[in-house]
C-alpha cells in the first residue's frame, strides 16, 4: 500500500467528510469547537496533511450529522467500482 497521505480512499473520505460538514452549515472553526480541538485540526485532515484515526472519524462524523456507516459505504462503493474497472480484459 503507498506511504502517501493522498490515495484515492483517503480523498474520497476528505471529501465526503468536508461535503457533510458544509451541508450541516458549519465552517471548519464550528466543528473544530464541536471536537474540542483546533481549527488547524479540521484544516489538516481536510486538505490531507494528516490522516485520522477510526474513533476520530466517527466523532467527526457525528459532529457533522452523517451516520459514519453511510460514509464507509460510499467509500467502499467508490473503491469496488474502481476494481470492476481495472479489472477488465484488455483488447489486443
Amino acid at each position: 500500500m503507498p506511504k502517501s497521505l493522498r490515495t484515492p480512499r483517503q480523498r474520497q473520505l476528505q471529501s465526503l467528510l468536508t461535503a457533510a460538514r458544509k451541508k450541516n452549515g458549519m465552517t471548519q472553526a464550528d466543528l473544530a469547537t464541536a471536537l474540542d480541538k483546533p481549527q488547524s485540526f479540521v484544516a489538516k485532515y481536510e486538505n490531507g496533511e494528516r490522516r485520522i484515526d477510526v474513533i476520530e472519524f466517527i466523532d467527526i462524523a457525528t459532529a457533522v450529522g452523517a451516520a459514519p456507516g453511510d460514509i464507509l459505504a460510499q467509500i467502499q462503493l467508490v473503491d469496488e467500482s474502481a476494481k470492476r474497472t481495472s479489472r477488465r480484459p484488455r483488447k489486443a
